[in-house]
């Protein structure tokens, strides 16, 4: 109710939020990120908080099956997802598997290095640092005594307290399909409708199929925004089976109208859905 302190708390969020894309962006030459692309296999020296983000991104690699990956950017360069796209020769979409993957990626908490054992490999955070972003802004604003509130990143809202949402029509943003309580916890929506097929199967290094979208919430925005990206991967059939094994709240919704959903998040539904 005082307009100072929620322009104060939107403020730091915001302060935040640049703070994590200098660092990590790859989209900045002069990110430490970027530094360690470039570094061609030596150590970079590296904040404890990004060694410790990157080290949980690898270990979510291994969790979702290779599913998702944090270090994906040569085959991100190979099929040009960043500019106007190109197919790769089979010898290049070869050469940019080899230079892809978490594995490459050595981590040093110690002595407080990251870098990466081969010399095209690369880190992209397009897949996860969004979440962690949005973790960071949701504690600044709490810090400051919001008590409600919602923050909405394209593809991805984070909840402070309790709010109504709505998931998009693959295809059409601006047609809702359905809507949902979210309490203090993210919601990530993965799919290709707007920008194409630019999710990449790290296990095959090809882009995914357009199928639909796949949705997730969770208490954590980093988590939700990686399990997106991951579920998407592995497609609505096998992504349902994964998800209800862990119990996660997660939705496909396909192309063809049919949806598909765990029971956790039929629970957090508004309305009735038949499937």
């Amino acid at each position: 109710t005082d307009p100072a302190r929620l322009a104060a708390a939107t403020e730091a969020a915001l302060v935040e939020v640049e703070r994590i894309e200098a660092a990590c962006s790859t989209w900045r030459p002069e990110s430490i990120w970027s530094a360690l692309n470039r570094a061609e296999g030596r150590p970079v020296p590296m904040e404890p908080e990004w060694l410790a983000l990157l080290e949980n991104m690898k270990v979510w690699s291994v969790r979702t099956g290779g599913a998702f990956d944090p270090a994906l950017m040569p085959l991100l360069e190979t099929w040009d997802l960043r500019g106007r796209g190109r197919t790769p020769s089979s010898r290049e979409l070869v050469l940019a598997r080899r230079a892809s993957g978490a594995r490459h990626l050595l981590l040093d908490p110690v002595a407080g290095t990251a870098k990466l054992e081969h010399l095209d490999a690369g880190v992209e955070e397009g897949g996860f640092l969004k979440g962690y972003a949005l973790d960071r802004a949701v504690l600044r604003v709490k810090e400051r005594g919001v008590e409600t509130g919602l923050f909405d990143f394209g593809g991805q809202l984070a909840a402070v307290g309790e709010t109504t949402v709505a998931i998009a029509t693959p295809g059409d943003r601006q047609l809702p399909r359905l809507s949902l309580r979210l309490r203090n916890a993210s919601l990530s929506t993965s799919g290709t409708s707007e920008r194409g097929r630019h999710i990449l199967d790290p296990r095959t290094g090809r882009p995914s199929p357009a199928w639909g979208s796949a949705s997730v919430v969770m208490p954590s925005a980093l988590e939700a925004d990686l399990l997106s990206t991951a579920l998407y991967v592995m497609g609505p059939a096998r992504g349902l089976r994964w998800a209800r094994r862990r119990h996660l709240p997660a939705c496909f919704l396909l192309n063809d109208g049919r949806v598909r959903m765990t029971r956790e998040f039929r629970g957090l539904l508004t309305t009735k859905e038949s499937t």
